[in-house]
């Protein structure tokens, strides 16, 4: 996994906005020869993390990192702390960076090889919005969000329907943190018990309600029912089977799985 190599970020590189060959990097990334590709994804496909602002356990993200094998790392605001203390380098840096320690900004400045991107703290959106829209521009299939949850409980349920934004693109994207993870469904899905992030499984409609609800290898299964927006039902079930299939007709569901 190219990120994970540990790296010095400081004096031994050329002032920024260079890379390796000396060629300007412009605003938003791209060298003269076009858009800037991972090593591994070469156009086809890309798993690219974001790490915003919010809480960050940092030996889970570590762990996070060496298990899902990223190709692509992006930064959001005071997300740059993440990088800098696992001594990983990020691909692209932006927000407004008003919450982001000035020297460790400093520091990835120094890097030619990172690319910046700075907005003003008054704009229509957040910077994790502004991260995921990079991922997807840059061709990423699946994204994964590390720090989009914690003390901002509006955040986090605006992160929440952000990744909606991913899902219309027909691009795999998951919030997640050292207890829970976060996608949002709205076809055919199929849980196993040795792949599930926790013990369990809680299903909520994003949208007003998801019709034809369908749940096979639960604990508490279900059949063609109508989840509606103002019940707690879809809480806390647990896989008892080998494999389970969530099935829906139409609407959108929020699966969030769950360990202590």
């Amino acid at each position: 996994m190219r990120g994970m190599e540990r790296i010095q970020l400081a004096a031994v590189f050329q002032s920024y906005g260079k890379n390796p060959a000396g060629d300007r990097i412009s605003e938003h990334g791209k060298n003269p020869a076009g858009d800037r590709i991972s090593e591994h994804g070469k156009g086809i496909f890309m798993k690219t993390l974001i790490v915003t602002g919010g809480t960050v356990d940092h030996s889970f993200a570590e762990a996070y990192c060496k298990e899902q094998d990223f190709d692509y790392f992006i930064a959001a605001d005071s997300g740059i702390r993440f990088f800098v203390q696992a001594g990983i380098r990020p691909d692209e840096v932006l927000g407004d960076f008003d919450s982001a320690d000035p020297a460790q900004l400093a520091r990835l400045r120094s890097d030619p090889h990172i690319a910046f991107h700075q907005y003003r703290p008054e704009k229509d959106a957040v910077d994790t919005e502004l991260a995921l829209q990079l991922a997807l521009e840059k061709g990423s299939g699946e994204i994964h969000i590390l720090g989009g949850t914690g003390t901002r409980l509006d955040h986090m349920l605006g992160t929440v329907r952000l990744l909606g934004f991913a899902m219309e693109q027909g691009k795999r994207c998951y919030l997640a943190d050292a207890h829970n993870r976060i996608r949002l469904i709205r076809e055919r899905t199929v849980l196993t018990k040795t792949g599930q992030y926790g013990d369990y499984i809680s299903l909520l409609p994003l949208t007003t309600q998801v019709t034809g609800v369908t749940l096979k290898g639960f604990k508490y299964p279900l059949e063609a029912y109508t989840l509606a927006g103002f019940s707690s039902l879809g809480i806390s079930n647990e896989i008892v089977q080998e494999q389970a299939v969530i099935e829906l007709e139409e609407g959108i569901l929020i699966l969030v799985e769950s360990r202590d």
